[in-house]
C-alpha cells in the first residue's frame, strides 16, 4: 500500500474525488466537485489541513481507496503542538486490507517527524469498528476530558 501527502493539483484532485465520497457518506451532497477541490486545496495551502490518500501497490498505483486528513493544534501547557486526525475513509470494497490502519499510522508518523507530542482523534461512541482499529493502534479513550460544542452556523 502506497500513501500520498496530497499537496499538489493532481493529487488534491484525486483526493477530493474520494473526499467527495466520503461526504455523502455522512448524508452530505455528493455533486459538488469543484467546491470540493476548492476547499481542500485552500484547506492545503493555508496549512490548515494535510490530506493523505492511499493507493493499491502496483507498478502504476490507481485512484486512491483511502483518505485521511489531519491539523497540528497548539498545545499550550508544554509550548508544542498535538496533532488531530480529522477524517478518515476508505471505500467500502476496500474495507479490510489494512488501509485505515496504513492512513492512521503515515498520520501518526507525520506527527511525530513534526515533534508532536500527541495525535488525537473523534469519533462517534457506536463506531465500533473504527474504535477497535484505533484501540489496536494504540489509541486510549480520555476519560477525563468532556467534549463540547456552539453551533455558530446560522
Amino acid at each position: 500500500m502506497q500513501v500520498t501527502n496530497c499537496d499538489t493539483d493532481e493529487t488534491l484532485a484525486e483526493a477530493s474525488r474520494l473526499f467527495n465520497q466520503y461526504r455523502h457518506h455522512y448524508g452530505q451532497s455528493s455533486d459538488e466537485d469543484d467546491r470540493t477541490l476548492d476547499w481542500l486545496t485552500d484547506m492545503v495551502q493555508s496549512k490548515m489541513l494535510k490530506v493523505y490518500t492511499a493507493h493499491m501497490d502496483s507498478p502504476v498505483p490507481g485512484p486512491p481507496i483511502g483518505l485521511a486528513t489531519s491539523h497540528a493544534i497548539p498545545a499550550s501547557l508544554v509550548m508544542g503542538q498535538f496533532w488531530q486526525l480529522r477524517d478518515l475513509f476508505v471505500l467500502p470494497a476496500s474495507r479490510r486490507q489494512g488501509t485505515a490502519a496504513t492512513l492512521v499510522n503515515a498520520v501518526r508518523d507525520a506527527a511525530s517527524a513534526a515533534g508532536a507530542t500527541r495525535l488525537s482523534l473523534v469519533t462517534e461512541p457506536d463506531n465500533q469498528a473504527a474504535l477497535s482499529l484505533y484501540r489496536r493502534l494504540g489509541f486510549r479513550r480520555v476519560e477525563d476530558l468532556a467534549t463540547l460544542s456552539l453551533d455558530l452556523a446560522p
